[in-house]
């Protein structure tokens, strides 16, 4: 992955192309492909060019388009052959092709995550969106998930571009989303992309789920990279290149959060460099004895463990010295403003819960089951 395939709103699901812009079909099926027996499938990238009307596997019929991401295509389809217990509307994920057969093994990967998960919630209760079946065409592989409205990206365009939304309604999105991180640890899988285009929003916007595991493992011993999890949502030890588990799909979370309610990216760093800077900017220098730790250390601080900048957009800032450590803290508070007629104590219940989220010694930050039981959610 190149840091531009992990960069802002260039997930999988929802990514290249406008977010989740439906392209319909007219002719409620009739406009078949009728070059369906040449073997030219693909376009150059490996993606698979469907067609409005087309029946996948002898059963799905695309009705819409959801675009591109970085390695898959997403339409929606009308099952022909549901059941009566069975939803009629899917989303089908179409994984790219490619020679390598590393997106094959990663399409595999991301149906294993989602049949222990749902697996695990019979019930349907943890906010994770629903796998249903998985089928190969044309050599791609295809996953079936349930259809819901739009992303948590639109919600905040649509209802709260600029301001965000109202502090009761993050709430209810909040306690959602710590249960299916608390899913997430129970499960030992860790989501490593968690951000708005990437938790989906039923038609009546009561209710959330998590979706694009496609960036999904089992925690445990996993590759370091600086460049897992979209970078604005991305914790510090990742870029600082810590062994790392659930405590960074809570930081995305925490970002995810902020942004519900303001409207803005908390930390939007052009580079992982630009990226430190804000984290210690709001939380204060990094503990000595955990940037020993990072394998990636010396990319960012000199051989005291000296903030380094290399960021050029750093270096314009005349406030900004090339060595950088007697940093105060400013908090995550003192970025938000309160808005006429909101509970002053739920605001700050609110500050505090994200206070105890962006913690930036991973070992130190608040846990899922912590967060269910924080006084913002629970209001006691």
């Amino acid at each position: 992955m190149s840091e531009r395939s992990s960069d802002i709103l260039c997930g999988d699901i929802f990514g290249v192309s406008p977010v989740r812009v439906r392209k319909l079909g007219n002719q409620d099926g009739m406009n078949i492909w009728k070059n369906a027996l040449r073997d030219n499938w693909d376009d150059e990238h490996g993606y698979y060019k469907y067609h409005l009307g087309e029946v996948l596997d002898g059963r799905y019929r695309i009705t819409a388009g959801y675009g591109k991401g970085v390695f898959s295509t997403v339409v929606q389809a009308k099952d022909l052959k549901a059941g009566k217990n069975d939803p009629e509307e899917v989303d089908i994920k179409i994984i790219c092709n490619d020679d390598t057969k590393e997106r094959y093994k990663s399409g595999k990967m991301e149906v294993s995550v989602l049949e222990k998960l749902s697996s695990a919630d019979r019930e349907d209760k943890r906010h994770c969106v629903r796998f249903i079946s998985s089928f190969m065409y044309r050599g791609h592989p295809c996953l079936v998930l349930e259809s819901l409205h739009m992303n948590l990206r639109e919600i905040i365009k649509k209802f709260g571009r600029d301001i965000g939304l109202k502090l009761t309604a993050v709430r209810m999105y909040s306690k959602q989303l710590f249960i299916a991180l608390k899913h997430l640890k129970d499960c030992s899988i860790l989501h490593c992309d968690i951000k708005p285009d990437n938790i989906l929003v039923n038609g009546s916007k009561s209710l959330l789920k998590m979706c694009d595991f496609g960036s999904a493992f089992s925690a445990g011993a996993n590759d370091i990279t600086p460049i897992l999890v979209s970078r604005f949502y991305r914790a510090p030890e990742i870029i600082l290149g810590f062994p790392y588990d659930h405590s960074l799909d809570m930081w995305s979370t925490g970002c995810c959060l902020y942004e519900l309610y303001t409207g803005k990216f908390l930390f939007p760093g052009g580079t992982n460099n630009g990226m430190l800077w804000l984290h210690m900017e709001l939380k204060g220098p990094f503990p000595k004895k955990m940037l020993r730790k990072g394998a990636f250390t010396s990319q960012h601080f000199d051989q005291d463990l000296n903030f380094h900048v290399t960021d050029e957009n750093l270096m314009m800032k005349k406030a900004v010295n090339k060595l950088h450590m007697n940093l105060k803290p400013k908090g995550v508070g003192s970025k938000i403003s309160s808005f006429p007629g909101e509970d002053p104590k739920m605001m700050s219940r609110f500050k505090d819960l994200l206070e105890k989220i962006f913690v930036l010694d991973p070992e130190k930050r608040l846990t899922a089951s912590q967060a269910l039981d924080h006084p913002f959610i629970t209001g006691k």
